[in-house]
């Protein structure tokens, strides 16, 4: 069982998501338990005020130091280490390895940046990491810390109903092979005619060789990261000729 605390100025967008699939599921059976705070009940004026102008006098609004510290305060009481991570571009890559580590915890707190940022003040006295899901931009924190609940969620043994499903659904260190399903015959082109053919081993094969087939030609950084073993070699070179030759 694992808990997850997100701290957000726009609850709303968590309502729907976490109600829904696999999250309702897991949090019906007790595998999960996510709460969700407004960071904006910790302001302590009467328009609920959550950011100011930073001193810099560049563009954006800055999310204030005190107001997370109150949050924080009241979400992790004294004396309870759950670790707090703050969902920001200048954090860490989140990937499946991390995931894994995450899923090891019985508590997780989120906060979710928006706007300009947050005090650093904040982030160097609150905040144990910052994660990023990438070189891309976002409005705001809460989106990427739904991926990382529903990523570590995956890992939670029972959550997805099948003890081996973890292990199976995590990211590989090779690309799945295309699959296909009926109807047999769509667009006038059939599935290959070895997935048709009910013979196991020939079909295993053929997976692993397109497998490393479209690792190879979509994320060759994989096999620099996990490099084949003698087996794989061996399929690599037949398709590395059959790509020369045409």
């Amino acid at each position: 069982m694992i808990q997850f605390d997100l701290i957000t100025l726009f609850p709303e967008i968590f309502e729907s998501p976490l109600q829904e699939s696999l999250l309702q599921k897991a949090q019906e059976k007790g595998l999960l338990k996510i709460r969700i705070f407004n960071l904006r009940d910790w302001s302590l004026d009467k328009h609920k005020t959550a950011d100011d102008a930073p001193f810099s006098g560049s563009d954006g609004m800055v999310l204030k130091p005190d107001l997370l510290e109150r949050a924080l305060a009241a979400v992790r009481p004294d004396g309870d280490l759950a670790p707090v991570i703050l969902l920001s571009p200048q954090g860490r890559t989140f990937d499946q390895p991390w995931a894994t580590e995450l899923s090891r915890l019985s508590r997780l707190i989120l906060v979710c940046g928006r706007y300009a940022g947050v005090d650093q003040r904040a982030i160097d006295r609150m905040v144990d990491a910052e994660l990023s899901l990438g070189d891309y931009v976002l409005s705001g924190g809460e989106l990427p810390a739904l991926a990382v609940v529903e990523t570590v969620s995956r890992l939670i043994p029972g959550v997805l109903g099948n003890a081996e499903s973890p292990a199976r659904d995590s990211f590989p260190a090779r690309l799945e092979p295309a699959q296909y399903t009926r109807p047999r015959v769509f667009g006038k082109v059939s599935p290959p005619e070895v997935l048709l053919s009910g013979d196991h081993k020939k079909i295993q094969a053929w997976q692993e060789k397109e497998s490393l087939r479209r690792t190879l030609l979509r994320r060759p950084d994989l096999l620099l990261r996990f490099p084949p073993n003698a087996d794989e070699a061996l399929l690599l070179k037949d398709i590395k000729g059959e790509l020369v030759n045409g």
